[in-house]
């Protein structure tokens, strides 16, 4: 296996740093560049001491990078950014993009659910969505993947499937998120001090103002042929990890677990779990797997489905890693067959 190097812009973030610890284990990668703007100077074992035994690059702006010899980029950087930094690297550099920036395929649909357009519109045509499972093929051809919302992601691993083979009412979707407070990034906010944000729960961006609908919109309606609006609404947990969705759909429960059971059979991150057994977050946690559990409503013909995956992982930084080895050439699951963590 011939050693890729790569750059993390943005490494002094959440995603950043898991994206090194899962690089850290990954044969075929060696880690040349880092940037983080707010910490830069500084090195990485001073950012995040359980980093401290690795031998790392200094963290550095992102106009101080040395980009020579690079063969791929990871961009965790703020939305809105990438786009901007992104359209000033070098062409023959291949990018894999973590940020919200890429993922709307329509311009129209950008302007709308971030408010302003799109600052490098030629990238945005050419940018692959980054649901690896559903799109490998164009993964591989790609020079620039558009991770998802870890929400999105989420919800679509559960809801994908069923819109493809017409067994839900796709217009009857309702899809519940209880997210890790990781998920909102490091930066300081006052709601998310832990004074603030424990023992407790709330939704946030109610209604038709969370961004990751927009995914959802592009997405289920791409598979089912037509338009198809969810209500869908997320709530903030007070843990670290972690993401727990639950849809509430019209549809023949034992249908439904046969149809997620066939799409992911021999998929290595996709576990269905058996008929009437839901999955907890505590399951995935740390680790690039999900699990998804089928129950039958006590209303005949319809059925409740629950995903979780772990938002930094599987929802962000490991699903980057996924599509990375794609697009170089190596095996899709390298360094990335780490089991959870438990307790």
């Amino acid at each position: 296996m011939s050693v890729k190097r790569v750059a993390i812009l943005g490494a002094s973030g959440y995603t950043g740093a898991e994206l090194v610890r899962l690089l850290a284990t990954h044969p075929g990668y060696e880690i040349g560049a880092l940037s983080g703007e707010r910490k830069a100077g500084q090195a990485m074992a001073s950012v995040f001491p359980f980093l401290r035994h690795l031998d790392l690059p200094d963290l550095t702006r992102i106009e101080d990078l040395n980009l020579a010899g690079i063969d791929l980029a990871f961009c965790a950087l703020p939305h809105a950014t990438s786009q901007t930094v992104i359209r000033g690297l070098p062409r023959d550099l291949k990018i894999v993009d973590l940020s919200a920036d890429f993922r709307l395929r329509d311009a129209a649909a950008y302007a709308k659910w971030y408010g302003k357009p799109h600052a490098a519109p030629d990238l945005q045509e050419e940018a692959v969505y980054g649901l690896t499972e559903f799109y490998r093929d164009d993964i591989r051809a790609a020079r620039l993947v558009a991770g998802t919302g870890c929400n999105a992601a989420t919800g679509l691993y559960a809801l994908l499937p069923l819109v493809m083979a017409g067994v839900i009412d796709s217009d009857e979707i309702i899809l519940d998120l209880k997210c890790g407070v990781s998920g909102a990034g490091r930066a300081l906010k006052e709601n998310l001090l832990h004074t603030e944000l424990s023992e407790g729960t709330q939704p946030y961006a109610a209604g038709s103002t969370h961004r990751h609908l927009g995914e959802f919109d592009q997405e289920l309606s791409r598979a089912a042929g037509r338009q198809v609006e969810i209500q869908f609404t997320p709530h903030l947990l007070p843990m670290n990890r972690g993401i727990l969705a639950t849809a509430w759909l019209r549809g023949e429960a034992r249908r439904i677990h046969e149809v997620l059971s066939e799409r992911y059979r021999g998929e290595t991150f996709l576990e269905v779990l058996p008929f009437g057994t839901v999955p907890s977050t505590h399951d995935v946690r740390g680790s690039n797997f999900v699990h998804i559990g089928v129950v039958g409503d006590r209303r005949p013909g319809r059925a409740i489905v629950v995903a979780v995956l772990d938002n930094l992982t599987k929802g962000s930084s490991g699903q980057a890693l996924q599509n990375a080895n794609l697009m170089m050439g190596f095996y899709e699951a390298a360094g990335l067959m780490a089991p959870p963590l438990f307790p």
